[in-house]
């Protein structure tokens, strides 16, 4: 279940990804640069290291980080109801990607 590692161009990717911040907070007007990589669709199906957000752990999972944030575990319906998909997310998040570029 654990799936494979990202490979090296996965990881540079993700790297990208975090110098964004938490994609939650830059929605809410804060600049969050904690962040952990939340894969969208679990880890072992293919491309899933692509389908990723950066999230800080408030909104990443629930009792960790600062209190009170939606986290995306386990209130999956809550999350996307204030911030969108994490598909919408994604894209969000490429899009700010290819603006830095």
């Amino acid at each position: 279940m654990k799936g494979r590692n990202p490979s090296a161009a996965e990881k540079r990717f993700h790297d990208r990804l975090a110098a964004l911040g938490c994609i939650a907070c830059r929605i809410d007007g804060n600049h969050n640069p904690v962040v952990s990589i939340h894969h969208i669709d679990g880890r072992t199906k293919p491309g899933a290291h692509l389908r990723v957000l950066p999230l800080c752990a408030g909104h990443h999972q629930d009792g960790y980080g600062i209190p009170g944030l939606i986290a995306v575990h386990p209130y999956k319906r809550r999350f996307e109801d204030r911030y969108g998909s994490q598909y919408e997310l994604l894209a969000m998040c490429e899009q700010l990607l290819e603006q830095a570029a």
